[in-house]
């Protein structure tokens, strides 16, 4: 067998990258309706980028309203779509294919989202790093993503022409959306791999899991009261900062003795105004959850732990004149409502995907480290496939969803490079009386991170 050409580092488009960050994606769950929003725009610069190394665009659109409005759709997505009728056409999703339709075991298929939170500074690249929202969640992934497709497909012309590569490149995966109208309805309707690999921060360390999350609020709906009988209404600030400190120590260590959930104590809001009382005010949680049963053991633990504070809160301020009011009516003016809930998590994986990715030089995820949410939970229980998370940076170090985010050229290299090796590893393994297999294309030491 002829021995393959040496591989060629993989070449990631800074121009196209510094675009996709001029142009702002995040979404209306993020900044409101009324916000700059060109998803549609930045989708049809990477499909053009795209095609530029052979891939044809199989569909870019957005599903119909009643495709995505299920029970486990997030309240906020339903909110949407009554309030503005236009929430789903502004948010298309991208659905691109090198290669011809074929079986899904010659199939890859990569997931990356191009919407983003909101916030962030303006764009900026020094030759070395980029700033700005996206850079690394997850911008900077999609572009090297391509990057790592045309190296593979330049080194082994199996790819694409043996092993078929899709791409996913979906709105809906920031904002609490939870990919139910981007990843949600492609991977529904079977536009998925063998090998499927969602692109987010992992430090080049795949992960073969992905934790689903349920979002609480707690509403307090009381009455108001003026500054000067402060005690006549409901205090809804007082009765939830004392649920806020209550239901984090008591949902903070696990009751089974394993390992704990993890519980983020979010946002709380019950008025701006220093003359009042205000009788109203929400308090969210967010609950991550690695199973279906661990998913509804925290919620009904939260619903427990929500009772036995409103009890406590009562016993402690019924005494006391300003907050006696607050403290009679404390449970009946509170309520438990879910934005979120029953929602799958992506659990094991087959041990021919560890394999694969040992072969192409790709380090694991440690089990003890913990994951996080993303929208590989779509692919749970797919038969016959295996699914991970896999991309340069890390979501705290490179400060994704913060003031300051950014990504190392070199970081996208590498990734671009690992995501060459994992093709050509794939591709390999389809090949039959093979009587040599090359080392995956790699210019790196296989299995640093």
């Amino acid at each position: 067998v002829q021995a393959p050409p040496p591989a060629r580092p993989p070449r990631v488009d800074t121009g196209l990258l510094l675009h996709l960050l001029h142009t702002p994606t995040a979404g209306p769950l993020e900044t409101g309706p009324d916000a700059p929003h060109h998803l549609t725009a930045a989708l049809h610069a990477y499909a053009t980028a795209a095609a530029r190394i052979g891939f044809e665009t199989v569909r870019l659109g957005s599903p119909a309203p009643e495709a995505v409005l299920r029970d486990d759709t997030p309240r906020p997505v339903w909110h949407a779509i009554a309030a503005d009728p236009s929430f789903l056409e502004r948010q298309p999703s991208l659905l691109l294919r090198l290669g011809p339709e074929r079986p899904r075991e010659r199939t890859v298929m990569f997931n990356v989202h191009l919407d983003t939170v909101a916030g962030g500074e303006p764009p900026a690249y020094d030759g070395a790093r980029f700033h700005g929202r996206g850079a690394v969640d997850a911008k900077g992934p999609a572009v090297a993503l391509l990057a790592g497709v045309e190296a593979a497909a330049a080194r082994y012309p199996a790819i694409g022409r043996d092993v078929t590569v899709l791409v996913q490149a979906v709105a809906g995966e920031e904002g609490g959306a939870l990919g139910t109208f981007g990843t949600r309805p492609l991977v529904e309707a079977g536009h998925i791999g063998r090998l499927n690999v969602f692109c987010e921060p992992t430090g080049l360390r795949h992960l073969p899991r992905a934790t689903a999350a349920a979002t609480a609020r707690v509403t307090v709906d009381g009455e108001d009261a003026i500054d000067d009988r402060p005690g006549a209404g409901h205090n809804a600030t007082v009765l939830l900062g004392f649920l806020a400190q209550h239901l984090a120590a008591a949902l903070g260590p696990s009751p089974a003795g394993g390992p704990p959930p993890t519980v983020c104590v979010a946002g709380l809001h019950t008025g701006t105004l220093h003359n009042k009382v205000h009788g109203t005010g929400s308090l969210l949680l967010n609950l991550a959850y690695a199973t279906a049963e661990a998913g509804a053991a925290v919620e009904r633990a939260l619903a427990h732990a929500l009772d036995e504070g409103l009890r406590a809160f009562t016993a402690r301020f019924s005494g006391i004149p300003l907050f006696a009011r607050t403290a009679a009516d404390a449970a009946e003016i509170t309520r438990l409502e879910w934005e979120k809930r029953g929602l799958p998590a992506l659990g094991a994986q087959p041990a021919w995907g560890e394999e694969l990715l040992a072969r192409a030089g790709i380090a694991r995820w440690p089990d003890d480290e913990p994951g996080f949410t993303c929208d590989a939970i779509w692919l749970g229980g797919a038969d016959s496939a295996f699914t991970t998370v896999f991309g340069p940076g890390s979501l705290d170090a490179n400060r994704a969803h913060a003031a300051g985010e950014f990504v190392d050229l070199a970081d996208l290299e590498a990734f671009a490079d690992r995501t060459a090796a994992l093709l050509t590893a794939f591709a390999d393994d389809l090949r039959s009386g093979a009587e040599h297999r090359p080392s995956p294309v790699s210019t790196e030491k296989a299995g640093t991170a």
